[in-house]
C-alpha cells in the first residue's frame, strides 16, 4: 500500500512521548499504514496515545492518557522481527498493536489473549496457512532475530536447555520474576531431569553484547554449561529432551518444534494446554494446539510490512523476505574471496555477495582463508571447493554480453546447472520438489503464471514475431556454439545446423521456425547458420515469449527457451542434457545422467529453478529481494545500472563487436 492508497483509511492521530517514534522511519511508515498519524502534544477527544510496550519510557504516555481519558495503543515488536537486533540499528517487518494490554504483561488481557480466549480459530484455510507456517518457519530457522547459521552443530543430543533473557527485560518485570526465580528455574531443570546435561542458551543481545543476562559463570557446573554461539534455535529443540524457560519467545518456538515447555513466568503462549505451567491463569480456560495459537499470534495479531512494495502484508510475504534475506546473510556473513570474475562484473557482485564483508578479488583460489571462494561458472572446472556464479534464468532487461547486470545470480557449491557431467545443487533441489506441500505448490503456481502473463523470459529483448504460416509450427533456438552447456551437455548434436537438420528429419512436414540466439544477432558470440534454407522460418530479433505462444513444440540442443517453453505447456524435446531435462517433462533423445530419477511436477521443477536456486537483487532498494519482486521489476521496466562507464564500454563493445573477446576479458 502506498502513501496515496491510504486515504481511504479512517485516520487516528496517535500522540506519542518517546523519541524512537519519531527517528523510526519504517514504524511510522507501518503506523501510517495502520491508519495512525503520529502527532507531539496533547490528545483530543477521538486521538490516542502510542507507547512502546512497557519500555521505560511508557510511563509518560500513560501518564497523559490518563489525565486525558483517552484510549492507549501498545507497540511492539512482532515475533518474527529481523535479521539482528533492533539495537543494530535494523528495522522490523512488523509490528504489534495493542489497544487492550501487552502480550507479555498479564496485568489485563491484551488483544492477544482475547483472540486466544474467544476466536473460534476454526477456519480451515486459516489452519492451514497456520501448519504451512509453522513449517517454513523451521525449515528456514526463522526467529524473532534470524541472523543464525544451521549449519553450526548443535550439541550431543539428550539435553535439558534453559533458557536466559535480558536483565531487566520488560516481559520479565511483567513475570514479577527475578534472579531467584531465573535460578530456582536452573535447579528444578536439573532436579527434573537427574543425570541429564543441562545447557543454558544465552539470549541473542547478551551475546551480542548489547544487555546483561540473568545467568553466569557461576552458575556452571559439570553438569551446566552456557551455549552463546549462534546455533538456530530449532537445531537447538531438536536435541532436547525438556525446555525450561521464563517468559521467553524461545519457549513459543519450543511448542511449535513439539516439546511442552516448563513455563515460569507468564508470557502469551502459557495456559492454553500447552505449556507445563507454574503459574495460574484463571482467565485462560482453554485447550488449544499448536495451529490455533500460531494462527492467533502470527497471523491475526500482528501488522506486517513488505519493504519491497513499501504496503503492509500477509505473514506469507513476510516469510519470503526473511527467506531471502536469511539466505543472503547465511552465504555472505562470512565475507568472500572470488576469482575468474571480469571487471565489469565486480561492482554487481560486491552489491549482491558484498553485503556484509566486501569481497576479496583474487587471481586464483587463496591458498588459505576462512572465507569461502567463489568463481565464475565457466572458469571453475579444476577448482575444488569453490562454488559456482552463474546468471539467473530471470537475468535482466537486456543482454550479459551487452554489460547488463543481473537481477538474479545462481550459486552452486556442487557443480553448475549446466553441466551434466556432474551433480549440481540445482539437480538435488528439483529432485526435492518431486513434492510439495500446498503453500509450495501455490507459491509456485503464482509464480508461473506471473512469468506468463507477463511474458517475462531470461534477457526480455525482442519485437514482435513475424507473420507464421499456418501449420504445425516448431521453434528451434540457436545458441552459441562455443557455450558452456553445448560443450559440456551435448554429444552427436552439437551445433545449430545439427539441430535443424535432426529437427527436419523428425518432423518432415512441420513449419520449422528458427530463432537466432541474442548474443549471435547482436554479433558478440559465434553461432550463425550456415544454410538459412534449413528452416521455413527466421525470427530474428524477435521476443522469445511471444514467439512461445504461437508455436507447438519446442526443439533444443539445451536452450534456456525449452524451460521457458515448459512454463507455457509447451511440449519439448531435447537433444542434449539440459537442467530440465531427464525428470519426465520433456521428451529426451540425447543423453541424460541416470542419476535424475525423481519425477517433479512441473511446479516443483518451477519451485526448484526459480526460489531455491538463484538469488535476486532489487534495483529499486538495493536489497535482496525474493523471486515475486524481481518479476515485478521486469515487469514495470526496472534494471540495475552499470553507470556510465559501463555504458561507454557497451558501446563501444557494439561498434567493435568482432572483438568482443577483447572487452570481456575477465
Amino acid at each position: 500500500m502506498h502513501a496515496d492508497e491510504t486515504a481511504g483509511t479512517q485516520r487516528t492521530r496517535l500522540f506519542v512521548y518517546n523519541g524512537g517514534f519519531l527517528t523510526q522511519r519504517r514504524v511510522r511508515r507501518m503506523l501510517n499504514l495502520s491508519g495512525y498519524d503520529i502527532r507531539i502534544g496533547l490528545p483530543r477527544e477521538g486521538d490516542v496515545v502510542g507507547v512502546w510496550g512497557n519500555s521505560p519510557t511508557a510511563h509518560r504516555g500513560l501518564a497523559i492518557a490518563a489525565r486525558h481519558n483517552a484510549p492507549v495503543l501498545r507497540v511492539e515488536d512482532s515475533f518474527l522481527r529481523s535479521l539482528h537486533p533492533g539495537r543494530v540499528g535494523e528495522p522490523p517487518l512488523g509490528l504489534l498493536l495493542d489497544r487492550s494490554g501487552v502480550h507479555f504483561d498479564p496485568a489485563q488481557p491484551s488483544d492477544l489473549e482475547t483472540l486466544l480466549a474467544t476466536h473460534p480459530l476454526d477456519d480451515t484455510a486459516l489452519l492451514n496457512r497456520a501448519r504451512y507456517g509453522i513449517e517454513r518457519v523451521r525449515e528456514l530457522h526463522l526467529s524473532k532475530y534470524s541472523a543464525v547459521d544451521p549449519t553450526l552443530p548443535p550439541p550431543d543430543p539428550g539435553y535439558v536447555l534453559v533458557v536466559d533473557q535480558a536483565d531487566n527485560d520488560a516481559s520479565v518485570t511483567a513475570s514479577k520474576a527475578d534472579y531467584a526465580r531465573f535460578r530456582e528455574m536452573l535447579v528444578m531443570a536439573q532436579e527434573e531431569n537427574p543425570g541429564a546435561r543441562i545447557l543454558i542458551k544465552t539470549h541473542p543481545e547478551t551475546a551480542a553484547g548489547y544487555r546483561g543476562g540473568y545467568f553466569s559463570d557461576q552458575d556452571l557446573s559439570d553438569r551446566v554449561s552456557i551455549i552463546s554461539t549462534p546455533i538456530s534455535p530449532w537445531s537447538l529443540l531438536d536435541g532436547a529432551v525438556g525446555v525450561y524457560t521464563l517468559s521467553s519467545q524461545f519457549g513459543f518456538e519450543a511448542i511449535l518444534a513439539g516439546h511442552k515447555p516448563r513455563v515460569f513466568g507468564q508470557p502469551f503462549y502459557a495456559g492454553w494446554g500447552l505449556t507445563q505451567d507454574e503459574e495460574h491463569f484463571p482467565r485462560r480456560q482453554r485447550n488449544l494446539t499448536r495451529a490455533q495459537l500460531f494462527a492467533a499470534a502470527m497471523i491475526l495479531y500482528p501488522s506486517w510490512y513488505d519493504p519491497y512494495r513499501d504496503r503492509l502484508c500477509e505473514l506469507e510475504t513476510v516469510l519470503d523476505t526473511l527467506e531471502t534475506q536469511t539466505r543472503a546473510w547465511r552465504q555472505d556473513h562470512k565475507g568472500w574471496t572470488a576469482s575468474g570474475m571480469r571487471l565489469w562484473k565486480r561492482k554487481h557482485l560486491q552489491q549482491m555477495f558484498g553485503r556484509e564483508k566486501k569481497i576479496r578479488f583474487t587471481s586464483g583460489p587463496p591458498d588459505s582463508s576462512d572465507r569461502p571462494h567463489m568463481v565464475w561458472a565457466n572458469h571453475a572446472r579444476d577448482a575444488e571447493n569453490a562454488v559456482r556464479i552463474e546468471d539467473g534464468f530471470l537475468r535482466s532487461r537486456g543482454l550479459g554480453a551487452n554489460l547488463v547486470p543481473p537481477l538474479s545470480l545462481a550459486t552452486d557449491d556442487l557443480g553448475i546447472y549446466y553441466d551434466p557431467t556432474r551433480p549440481s545443487r540445482l539437480e538435488e533441489l528439483v529432485a526435492k520438489r518431486e513434492t510439495l506441500r500446498p503453500d509450495q505448490e501455490l507459491r509456485a503456481e503464482r509464480l508461473l503464471a506471473q512469468i506468463v502473463s507477463d511474458q517475462l523470459s531470461k534477457y526480455n529483448t525482442g519485437g514482435t514475431p513475424p507473420d507464421l504460416p499456418e501449420g504445425h509450427r516448431i521453434l528451434v533456438p540457436g545458441q552459441v556454439h562455443d557455450d558452456a552447456s553445448i560443450l559440456l551437455g551435448t554429444t552427436t548434436v552439437r551445433t545449430n545446423n545439427d539441430l535443424l537438420r535432426a529437427t527436419r528429419e523428425a518432423n518432415p512436414n512441420a513449419i520449422l521456425i528458427y530463432k537466432p540466439h541474442p548474443d549471435v544477432e547482436a554479433g558478440l558470440r559465434e553461432g550463425e547458420i550456415e544454410d538459412e534454407g534449413l528452416a521455413d522460418i527466421i525470427a530474428s530479433n524477435t521476443d522469445p515469449a511471444a514467439l512461445l505462444a504461437q508455436v507447438h513444440e519446442v526443439w533444443t540442443m539445451t536452450s534456456l527457451l525449452g524451460f521457458e517453453a515448459l512454463l507455457r505447456g509447451v511440449r519439448v524435446t531435447t537433444l542434449g542434457a539440459p537442467f530440465y531435462a531427464g525428470w519426465g517433462l520433456t521428451q529426451d533423445l540425447g543423453t541424460v545422467p541416470a542419476r535424475r530419477g525423481a519425477r517433479p511436477s512441473l511446479h516443483g521443477l518451477v519451485h526448484a529453478a526459480l526460489i531455491d536456486y538463484p538469488r535476486y537483487l532489487d534495483p529499486v532498494t538495493g536489497q535482496p529481494c525474493p523471486v515475486e519482486v524481481a518479476i515485478q521489476r521486469l515487469t514495470e521496466g526496472y534494471e540495475r545500472k552499470g553507470g556510465p562507464a559501463l555504458r561507454l564500454l557497451s558501446k563501444l563493445q557494439g561498434t567493435f563487436a568482432t572483438n568482443a573477446h577483447l572487452w570481456r576479458r575477465r
